[in-house]
C-alpha cells in the first residue's frame, strides 16, 4: 500500500464570511492510498475552530504512514487519531479503496438505495441588501441557509425573506450570540418562518440554552463531533448537525447517526466548504436526514473534475464512481 498527501487551494467565489471571519479560499488535504492497481481518495478541510492546520493534519496522517501502507483498517485508524479532519480524510480514503476493490458502490457497502437529495444553499453572513440581492439571485432555490452573528441578524432575516418569500429559511450563528440576542430575535424569528436555528450560543454555554423556550427547532454543530457528545446535548437541542470533518469520517459518522436517532435528535448533515470529492462521503450519509446542507462545490470558484452538478433548485444526483465510492 501507498499513501500519498496532498495539500491543496480551491478560491471561492467571492468572500465567505461568517460570525469568526471571512476567507477567499478554502485549504484542503486530499489522502490517496493505492496497492498498485486500486486507488482510494479523501478530502478534509483542516479548521481553525478546531485547532487544526494544514500542517498539523498533514503531520497527524504522516505519523501513521507505517500503520496505513502496512493495511490500516477502519476499525484500527479510529484508535491511532482522534475525530477530526485527518482521520476523515483517510477513513474516506479506505471507504473508497474499498468499493474500488470490491468492486461494489458505496450504497451496496451501506445497503442504501441512492436518490437525488436537495441541499440548503449558503448566504455568508452581510450587509441585509446584499444578502437579499443573493436571495434574489438564486430564487429557484427552496431552502436558505443564512450565516449570522447577533448585531443586524433580525434584518438579515427580514431582507431575505421579503427576496425570497416562498423559501424555506435556517440559519447559523457559528456561536455567535447571547442569552439576550436569542431571547429577543426568536420570537421575531418565529414569524418570520425559519425552521432552524444551529449553534446559537458558545459551546461553553449549552448549558444555557435548557432554561430557554425552543419554538424553532435548535440544533447542534461545533457541540457535537461524535457520540461521547450526545449525551450533553438532551434538553438543548433537538438536532445534530453531523460533519464528517467532526466525527473523523463516515465510520463514525454512521455510528453517530444511529445513536442520535435512537436518542430521538434530529438529522442535519452539513459540510466544511470543500469540494465534491470531501462531499461525496456525506452524501451517502444524508440520504434520509432532515436537512442536507452539502453545498460546499457551490460556493467554489471551481471544483473537482466529475464533482457533482447543482440545478437551479439545488437538487443533487448521486456521485459517480469515478469521484468517490
Amino acid at each position: 500500500m501507498q499513501l500519498e498527501i496532498i495539500e491543496q487551494s480551491w478560491p471561492i467565489a467571492g468572500v465567505f464570511r461568517i460570525s469568526r471571519g471571512s476567507r477567499t479560499e478554502t485549504k484542503v488535504i486530499q489522502v490517496k492510498l493505492t496497492d498498485g492497481t486500486a486507488v482510494g481518495r479523501g478530502e478534509c478541510v483542516p479548521y481553525a475552530r478546531y485547532d487544526e492546520t494544514l500542517a498539523s493534519v498533514a503531520q497527524q496522517i504522516e505519523d501513521i504512514r507505517p500503520a496505513l501502507e502496512a493495511g490500516l483498517s477502519r476499525e484500527q485508524l479510529s484508535k491511532m487519531l482522534p475525530a477530526g479532519a485527518a482521520r476523515n480524510a483517510v477513513d474516506c480514503a479506505l471507504w473508497d479503496l474499498e468499493c474500488k476493490r470490491s468492486g461494489q458502490s458505496i450504497w451496496q457497502l451501506l445497503d442504501v438505495p441512492p436518490k437525488a437529495l436537495t441541499t440548503a444553499y449558503t448566504l455568508s453572513l452581510d450587509e441585509p441588501e446584499n444578502m437579499k440581492q443573493k436571495a434574489l439571485e438564486h430564487k429557484l432555490r427552496p431552502l436558505f441557509k443564512l450565516k449570522l452573528a447577533g448585531a443586524g441578524d433580525l434584518e438579515r432575516v427580514q431582507a431575505v425573506r421579503n427576496g425570497a418569500p416562498n423559501a424555506r429559511i435556517i440559519i447559523d450563528a457559528n456561536e455567535g450570540w447571547t442569552k439576550e440576542i436569542y431571547q429577543q430575535l426568536v420570537p421575531e424569528l418565529v414569524k418570520l418562518g425559519v425552521e432552524m436555528i444551529e449553534q446559537p450560543l458558545p459551546q461553553a454555554e449549552d448549558h444555557i440554552l435548557a432554561e430557554l423556550e425552543h419554538p424553532i427547532a435548535l440544533c447542534a454543530d461545533e457541540s457535537c463531533h461524535d457520540r461521547k457528545d450526545l449525551a450533553n446535548l438532551k434538553g438543548r437541542y433537538e438536532m445534530i448537525n453531523i460533519k464528517i470533518d467532526k466525527t473523523g469520517g463516515l465510520t463514525e459518522a454512521l455510528a453517530l447517526k444511529q445513536a442520535a436517532v435512537e436518542a430521538g435528535f434530529g438529522i442535519m448533515v452539513g459540510c466544511m466548504v470543500g469540494t465534491s470529492l470531501a462531499m461525496a462521503p456525506a452524501f451517502a450519509l444524508a440520504q434520509d436526514a432532515k436537512i442536507v446542507d452539502l453545498d460546499g462545490p457551490l460556493l467554489l470558484a471551481k471544483d473537482q473534475g466529475e464533482g457533482f452538478t447543482y440545478t437551479a433548485q439545488s437538487q443533487m444526483q448521486p456521485m459517480t464512481a469515478e469521484l468517490w465510492g
